[in-house]
């Protein structure tokens, strides 16, 4: 028994030198460790190299330049010109077909069972397409927009009553306009009444400017619609809109309209001296302008009915 226990104890400090031994190798040596990225992961930026270079003047030079369409500044030059080749074109196609049958002796009159016969009879019909295709070329062409003068005096009605913060908004928003789009008049009515006219107006019969109707403007289709729709309406060829005769006020030669409603209680009226004259781009700022003056004007009427309750 004594020799087995002293056998198991050599063992046993056998097996702990051993693990001991093992321990202090582990702590000396040095293991590196390289962590690996995930593969969505990109890799350090050490690992790439910036290069940069300046363009030279050269080269830019090229890049801005704008490429022009040579083909385009050619048919805008000979519009005439271009719109006269169908009809070229079909008499060149005709004359060949005549020239064809007498050339090569085949008879005048055609034959159904004759493959030259049914050719020629195409090519006729195709001539005398190109060449009804060149009438209606030279004799339809778009209509020119212009610039037009409106016929009417100068006028600039500004309601007496109006605090200096409102006026010098309704101002800017005339100068604005006037100086940017093609805005030639400008009138205001809010509650109930005409508080800019300014512009150029209708003429009236003592040579003056026609005032504003507030109360008929408000119950013609144009301010209702617009009110009740609450958003802006664009008369871009206001000849064509029966609703022309409610705008008395503007001069006879109004191109374009826009109507924009102030919330429910006003409507701003822009003239203008160009059909199609309001680009999407001035449709959205007059909207964004007229934003801006209801709420100026909504806080001059509250003031003032304030005001009002105070005395009284």
């Amino acid at each position: 028994m004594e020799e087995r226990k002293k056998k198991e104890g050599e063992k046993a400090s056998s097996k702990l030198a051993s693990t001991m031994k093992a321990g202090n190798i582990l702590g000396n040596a040095c293991i590196p460790w390289k962590p690996t990225l995930p593969p969505h992961l990109p890799p350090p930026l050490s690992t790439f190299r910036c290069f940069s270079a300046l363009p030279s003047s050269s080269s830019l030079k090229t890049k801005m330049k704008p490429k022009r369409d040579w083909a385009a500044d050619w048919i805008s030059n000979n519009d005439d010109t271009v719109r006269g080749f169908p009809i070229f074109f079909g008499g060149a196609s005709l004359l060949a077909v005549l020239v064809n049958r007498t050339v090569t002796g085949i008879a005048p009159v055609a034959d159904a069972s004759s493959s030259q016969s049914r050719a020629d009879l195409l090519t006729l019909g195709l001539a005398v397409t190109n060449i009804l295709t060149g009438l209606v070329w030279l004799t339809i062409r778009p209509k020119s927009i212009s610039v037009v003068n409106p016929l009417g005096v100068e006028c600039r009605f500004i309601f007496s009553h109006l605090p200096d913060f409102v006026v010098s908004e309704l101002l800017w928003a005339w100068e604005s306009l006037s100086g940017v789009t093609c805005c030639r008049s400008l009138v205001v009515v809010y509650d109930c009444r005409c508080i800019l006219q300014i512009g150029v107006a209708a003429e009236s019969v003592n040579n003056e400017a026609l005032a504003v109707d507030a109360a008929k403007l408000m119950q013609g289709s144009l301010y209702q619609a617009a009110i009740k729709s609450a958003s802006q309406s664009y008369l871009a060829n206001l000849s064509l809109y029966p609703g022309r005769s409610e705008l008395p006020f503007l001069p006879l030669n109004t191109q374009a309209v826009i109507l924009q409603p102030l919330g429910d209680k006003g409507i701003v009226i822009i003239g203008g001296d160009t059909i199609r004259g309001f680009t999407s781009s001035d449709q959205a700022w007059i909207t964004l302008i007229g934003e801006k003056l209801d709420a100026t004007l909504a806080k001059y009427v509250t003031n003032e009915r304030l005001a009002v309750q105070d005395r009284v």
